[in-house]
């Protein structure tokens, strides 16, 4: 690794906390602080990672919740392994392209119970990964000790972050879309008893929510899938003419996959293969792999132009392969071979952008956290609802939204991500790790849709090609090729940062450039933890978000 670089742009001033018995980062510090007290508890990294998940569906219900999904990957110190799991949900069996159109969609809708048409398969992803924990990582703690912080705070209350008090200001906003607000049901959840969207700083309190965590925490994951929780999901589907049904969730199960990997210099990065867009993000590693990174000079024109074009090279292979891999084949080797590699990187040229790219599906709201632990197994997790407050509707008195990870879905016949009954949708979620010599390096990711491949590479060739701190590599000026939560364009967005000079020279190469304010949410609450020589973790969160470092 070269030795470190200084940037007047990026080095940062805050701290950059270190640890030698385990590390968690996530986008609140509320998450971060539970899961250190698992880890103080002697949890696992899994354990915290799951206490810090809960929290976040409590204090951070715009972005993530009961009513989502989630990806992982978890290094298991003792077999040296990795593994994935994929806890993302199927469409209903009645959720055929032919009943939208039949209904005038030409799309599935954005909001409303049509959106909810895939199963939540957060808790599952939570509950299958429990259960790993306690077999092979001899976990010490119950399914209760992991849920008690998340029930606390949604039953005594919490400040409410910036980013929620935005979120809840844009669905309140009447523009198309974000009009939430107009449901009783998301009012009395979410709305202050005056019946306006509380500010940053104000108090939120969620018992209904506080109930089902409670009811989970008594009965198990399987609760939310056959007790009262589904009762409550299934009852909402019915009263608003939604499609998931008791069979739906029933039959959903969370599944342990094999990771995909390639090579970046000599470090091997991993991700969750199909339907995670992980494919998309290793292709763009692949395709800087068999470039001299280094050459270009981080932040400069060159640079961006560069990734941003590998990224349009696996966007496009994105486009035409991405979705549930037992529905369709995806040549995955292929796409990840070095000889692909190679052709896509002959392709970019430096003086101009190979040009627009296809219309790409919505983006949307996630988190992603990272836990070790004092043995070495360590966690990247990803969980989300997709839009802001997904669907919007509201499981009866449950407390939760339910995600409209389904409007990813095309109708099309002849689309690859066509819905049919029972299959998994293409997934924004990427949860990212970086391997040497088979341990973790880097265990990272971010949240922000089509930027979540983006990030993951801007944060890898930082670290790996020019020596920049993890916390230096968030803080530095990001970029987004494509779409993100909030906003529907395709152009190449830039952060304030950029110097216009750089933008005028990328606009000058055939992008189309728009420049946005500083640490712009939009692109994304980005966090890694980095294995130092030494053995000791090196965390990083981002100041884009509402995040915390917690060391032990």
């Amino acid at each position: 690794m070269p030795s470190s670089h200084k940037y007047s742009f990026t080095s940062s001033t805050a701290s950059n906390p270190l640890s030698v018995r385990g590390m968690v980062t996530s986008p609140h510090y509320l998450a971060s602080q539970a899961a250190r007290d698992i880890l103080r508890k002697g949890g696992t990294a899994v354990d915290a990672a799951i206490a810090a998940a809960a929290v976040l569906s409590v204090v951070y219900p715009h972005m993530c919740g009961l009513g989502g999904d989630n990806f992982w990957l978890i290094y298991d110190a003792a077999s040296q392994s990795l593994r994935s799991l994929n806890g993302s949900g199927r469409a209903s069996e009645a959720a055929t392209a032919a009943l939208y159109a039949a209904s005038g969609h030409t799309v599935v809708p954005t909001r409303g119970p049509l959106a909810a048409l895939t199963v939540p398969g957060a808790v599952s992803g939570w509950g299958a990964a429990f259960a790993h924990s306690k077999s092979t990582m001899a976990s010490p703690l119950s399914w209760a000790d992991l849920l008690a912080p998340a029930r606390e705070h949604a039953e005594a209350g919490f400040a409410v972050s910036h980013s929620l008090a935005g979120s809840l200001a844009l669905v309140s906003s009447g523009k198309p879309n974000y009009r939430l607000h107009q449901s009783a049901d998301f009012r009395e959840l979410y709305f202050t008893p005056q019946g306006h969207p509380p500010d940053f700083g104000d108090v939120m309190r969620l018992p209904q929510l506080a109930e089902t965590l409670a009811r989970l925490a008594s009965d198990g994951p399987e609760e939310f899938y056959e007790g009262i929780t589904a009762r409550a999901i299934i009852d909402t589907m019915r009263q608003q003419g939604g499609l998931l049904t008791q069979q739906d969730l029933t039959r959903h199960t969370a599944d342990w996959t094999s990771p995909l990997h390639v090579d970046y210099r000599g470090y091997t990065a991993c991700t969750p293969p199909p339907n995670c867009q992980g494919v998309s993000t290793l292709e763009i590693l692949n395709i800087l792999n068999q470039m001299d990174v280094c050459a270009l000079g981080e932040g400069t024109a060159d640079y961006y132009h560069v990734m941003a074009e590998a990224t349009r090279e696996a966007f496009i292979d994105r486009q035409r392969y991405l979705t549930d891999p037992q529905f369709s084949h995806i040549p995955t080797d292929h796409l990840l071979s070095r000889k692909h590699g190679q052709q896509q990187a002959a392709r970019i040229s430096m003086d101009k952008s190979a040009g627009a790219l296809p219309p790409l599906p919505p983006g949307g709201d996630t988190i992603w956290l990272g836990v070790v632990d004092a043995a070495g197994n360590a966690v990247s997790l990803i969980q989300s609802i997709y839009h802001e407050f997904g669907s919007g509707v509201v499981a009866s008195k449950a407390g939760f939204v339910l995600q409209n990870r389904g409007c990813a879905f095309a109708l099309a016949a002849d689309h690859v991500n066509c819905l049919q009954p029972g299959k998994r949708t293409l997934h924004t979620l990427t949860p990212a790790m970086l391997l040497k010599k088979g341990r973790p390096h880097l265990v990272y990711g971010s949240m922000g849709g089509d930027g979540q491949p983006q990030t993951i590479a801007a944060m890898t060739t930082r670290i790996v090609d020019f020596g920049m701190s993890p916390q230096d590599a968030v803080n530095a000026p990001r970029w987004l090729l494509g779409r993100s939560w909030g906003t529907e364009s395709n152009d190449l967005k830039l952060e304030g940062r950029i110097a216009q000079s750089i933008a005028q020279e990328l606009s000058r190469r055939g992008h189309e450039v728009r420049q946005l304010d500083d640490f712009t949410e939009l692109m994304g609450h980005a966090g890694a933890i980095l294995r130092r020589p030494n053995g000791v973790w090196q965390g990083a969160t981002d100041p884009r978000g509402d995040g915390q470092v917690a060391a032990l």
